[in-house]
């Protein structure tokens, strides 16, 4: 029996565009829940994994298989079930499993034989039995998984194309923020694998630099702390010799020794997701976690940095309690807080999330055609109506942001201090470059922009509130707003206060969109579709 497991494309998403941008080959890695599902698959299926990220194949070349499997987050739903129909028409089932699949499941069911909703561990040697006798339930309900049988990934099945690999730990968010659909997904309850298994697994990784996909490496209470120190000991002990990165909270400054730990474990970068500058934009989205007591995000930033571990924030821009001014206001304070690379992005109603919700029975979503408009929904375009921004004010409020952290003496400056920091050139290097990497797919994300408007255009300023406009042009990098202005308040300047070196460069290249990464046909979360 012949299995294909196909991660679809995004053409939208630009860190994928190797072509256009050589640093972004350190920036895909590997479809993680592809892997997993393949190694729950019984020796005697012949399995190819088919990244579309490396390239779009030709699958009228390729030998018809027995059966497809697909997973896709929402930017990719579109291309899945063109993939899916194109085989389909072929007379070969496809299953689809997923986030997006389980959140839009009457959505996914049209167009594809059999659903997986949830984590598929419990339920994938079921589809395949039933593939056996062809007798295809229409849907498969996944359930949460004992993390102690979670079987490694066939890491094997994927050995060139890539300068990293990747790893899961831990699933569930005891967090509940507004935007993310984790909780939705893989519960509040933080699950993790035992340590042993997620050794071994490291070691069965060819790649020497990983992505660790955990929603929240190290957790929020004591003893998921303890638990990370002891993974970390266990690293070390191993010898693994592997750099990774991971996602994280600020809280995982709070404790030298997690640093000092995680740092000779191999950690080299963390995400974090500080989400807004303002008090009221982080209880709006329900990260109250950022606004403990005496939390100074400054100095928890320089924690890290002292142990090696280099900093990405994120903010999300387009809350309720966003104006005029945002942009400058998030670029003040990532550079007060020294992070090493920003990365900005906007706010996404994604399916199954609170904010999904809200939005939609408001009448907010715009981009709504949907399967097709599911490609912009990857966190770096507006799809909605937003309260005080409009769809050109929030590109010219982004605009102004990265070219305030991205100019030139701001990157040359972050060079210098990690040089200082570190005492590392090739680190040192490695920054500056990263920060160029940023800035040049800028570029390629305001020629999206264009297309967007070029493709949507009158239609969707036809159901815009009035006074709303969307962006009409981009020329050389700036934004051009041809239609009204947002009647919203004003503006406000809202301040506040060798090749080993050539491969360190990839260990730092990872933006929200590349992020959301899942396990078996779904069980994680769309974002970093949106990030912590």
């Amino acid at each position: 029996m012949r299995l294909y497991l196909v991660n679809p494309s995004n053409p939208l998403v630009s860190l994928t565009r190797i072509k256009d941008n050589h640093w972004n080959q350190y920036r895909v890695w590997k479809p993680l829940s592809l892997l997993v599902i393949a190694g729950l698959t019984p020796l005697d299926w012949d399995i190819t994994v088919v990244d579309e990220n490396l390239g779009k194949p030709s699958y009228s070349t390729m030998p018809l298989p027995d059966l497809v499997g697909i997973t896709a987050f929402t930017s990719q739903a579109d291309r899945a079930y063109r993939v899916a129909a194109w085989f389909r028409s072929r007379g070969v089932p496809v299953v689809i499993g997923g986030i997006h699949a389980t959140m839009r499941l009457e959505e996914a069911m049209e167009r594809v034989d059999a659903v997986v909703t949830g984590e598929a561990e419990n339920v994938w040697s079921e589809v395949l039995e039933d593939v056996l006798r062809g007798d295809l339930k229409r849907v498969y309900h996944g359930s949460f998984v004992d993390m102690s049988k979670v079987r490694p990934a066939r890491h094997d099945l994927l050995r060139n194309g890539y300068r990293f690999g990747s790893i899961q730990t831990t699933r569930g968010c005891p967090l509940n923020c507004s935007f993310c659909s984790v909780t939705a997904f893989n519960g509040r309850r933080y699950r993790h694998r035992p340590v042993e298994h997620v050794v071994e697994e490291f070691k069965a990784i060819p790649e020497n630099n990983v992505l660790v996909v955990d929603d929240n490496l190290i957790g929020t209470r004591k003893d998921h702390i303890a638990r990370s120190k002891g993974l970390f000991q266990a690293m070390i002990k191993a010898d693994l010799r592997k750099r990774w990165i991971a996602q994280a909270t600020i809280n995982m400054a709070d404790d030298e020794e997690l640093l000092g730990l995680a740092a000779k474990a191999g950690c080299l970068g963390v995400f974090i997701g500080f989400e807004s500058p303002t008090v009221e934009g982080l209880v709006e989205i329900h990260k109250k976690f950022n606004i403990q007591e005496g939390r100074n995000f400054r100095a928890s930033v320089r924690r890290m940095q002292r142990h090696g571990i280099m900093v990405v924030g994120a903010f999300i821009m387009g809350l309720d309690s966003d104006e005029r001014g945002i942009g400058r206001q998030i670029a003040d304070a990532a550079n007060h807080y020294e992070v090493d690379f920003l990365n900005v992005l906007f706010m996404t109603p994604l399916p199954g999330t609170e904010l999904w919700a809200k939005m939609e029975s408001e009448g907010r979503i715009v981009a709504d055609a949907f399967p097709e408009d599911w490609k912009y929904y990857t966190l770096g375009h507006p799809v909605a109506t937003y309260k005080h921004l409009s769809w050109s004010a929030m590109l010219d409020e982004v605009t102004t942001c990265y070219r305030n952290f991205y100019a030139y003496r701001r990157m040359l400056g972050r060079t210098v201090r990690t040089l200082l920091r570190t005492r590392k050139p090739i680190t040192a290097l490695a920054s500056l470059a990263v920060n160029f990497s940023y800035s040049r797919n800028l570029r390629l994300d305001f020629q999206n922009y264009n297309a967007l408007d070029l493709a949507r255009g009158d239609a969707l300023d036809s159901i815009r509130p009035r006074g709303h406009r969307i962006l009409s042009r981009v020329e050389g990098g700036g934004i051009i707003d041809r239609g009204y202005r947002n009647t919203a308040p004003g503006t406000s300047s809202g301040k506040t206060k060798g090749r080993r070196g050539t491969e360190l460069l990839g260990i730092f290249f990872a933006t929200a969109q590349g992020f959301a990464e899942f396990p078996p046909l779904g069980s994680k979360r769309q974002g970093t579709e949106a990030k912590k």
